[in-house]
């Protein structure tokens, strides 16, 4: 064997890794004096689906926007794929679809025309932009409405549209602002789906005030306060960081009294909490707090009843999306409010 082919064979070339899909380090925007976005630092992987959550006015849609090329930062540094968006912003908007709040459509084109456009705009080649204009109707759900004007379609209807167009060229990076307002039960679990076949295949940031839906589909939250992150992680991490606790919930009937030990013996974090008032046939409500993540319902049902308690229905409750979001933020406020008036905030 040739020695250049046999050290290819045995030494083969490592690839260089892709950059992440999105990287913000110390981001800063400043209007007329207001700090709207104030030391923002994240990365998001490709492939990764994002929940990016506050309150309104924390900064949001500033970032969106900064990230898209659509504003200019006052300082810090955005990375679109490796591509920086202060002076590669023509090549970044290559690579991102950008759906807008308040969603401009223009209202006298068809839905299909309009697709037309905007794929020709995106640089589509015309032999791939048919199908691929078809593709993204049957994904969101919007063919039996290709042929109608835009401006006589329901709020609905028009934020699909808006979806549409945001994948049409597929682009490695989407970031959606609030895609899901407006739209009815039906609407919301297709524009769900829509988003989830997205992964693995692109990176999604999405803004939405609609927490159990960014539950379900998304891979890690990031939520901001007051122009800053105050927390980000998956809802699990989120959650045993603000809460550190999961309650378990039970029906039961005996003598709780002597638990303690018990309890202990199966966990030393386990602890009851509450206890209500036992009803006619001796069954009272009690709640469980443990520090540890694994489910330990199995492990009750069977321990329970061998020290005498008799288990009639058990529940684990863990702390929401919404809850861990109040949180997070109430935690950043209290921060901030800890600080003397005559001592800025670091």
């Amino acid at each position: 064997m040739p020695g250049e082919l046999w050290r290819r064979v045995a030494f083969p070339v490592k690839m260089p890794e892709l950059p992440p899909a999105i990287e913000v380090s110390h981001l800063v925007k400043v209007y007329a004096g207001v700090t709207a976005v104030s030391d923002i630092s994240f990365t998001v992987a490709r492939g990764e689906i994002i929940g990016f959550l506050g309150p309104n006015g924390a900064g949001k849609s500033t970032t969106m926007r900064i990230l898209c090329g659509y504003l200019p930062a006052t300082s810090g540094d955005v990375q679109i794929c490796g591509l920086p968006v202060a002076t590669q912003s023509d090549d970044v908007k290559r690579r991102i679809g950008y759906m807008a709040e308040n969603n401009p459509l223009p209202e006298d084109m068809r839905v299909s025309e309009y697709l037309y456009f905007r794929g020709r705009l995106k640089e589509i080649p015309r032999r791939h932009l048919g199908p691929r204009i078809d593709e993204v109707l049957e994904l969101s759900d919007l063919k039996r409405v290709r042929h109608k004007i835009i401006g006589q379609l329901s709020k609905g209807f028009r934020q699909r549209v808006g979806i549409a167009e945001a994948i049409l060229a597929e682009p490695p990076v989407i970031i959606m602002d609030e895609p899901t307002i407006g739209l009815d039960p039906h609407q919301i679990l297709i524009v769900r789906d829509l988003i989830a076949s997205l992964r693995g295949r692109m990176t999604v940031l999405i803004s939405s005030h609609i927490l159990p839906e960014i539950e379900m589909t998304c891979d890690r939250v990031l939520i901001i306060n007051q122009g800053r992150v105050v927390a980000q992680g998956t809802p699990a991490d989120l959650r045993r960081e603000l809460f550190g606790h999961s309650n378990y919930q039970l029906q039961a009937a005996g003598d709780f009294a002597a638990l303690s030990a018990p309890l202990v013996a199966l966990d030393p974090t386990l602890h009851v909490t509450a206890q209500g008032e036992p009803g006619a046939d001796g069954f009272r409500t009690v709640t469980l707090a443990t520090e540890r993540d694994e489910d330990l319902g199995e492990t009750l049902l069977r321990e329970l009843p061998a020290r005498g308690i008799r288990v009639r229905a058990l529940t684990r409750t863990q702390p929401t999306l919404e809850q861990v979001f109040l949180a997070a933020t109430r935690r950043s406020w209290d921060v901030v409010a800890a600080v003397p008036r005559d001592k800025p905030a670091a």
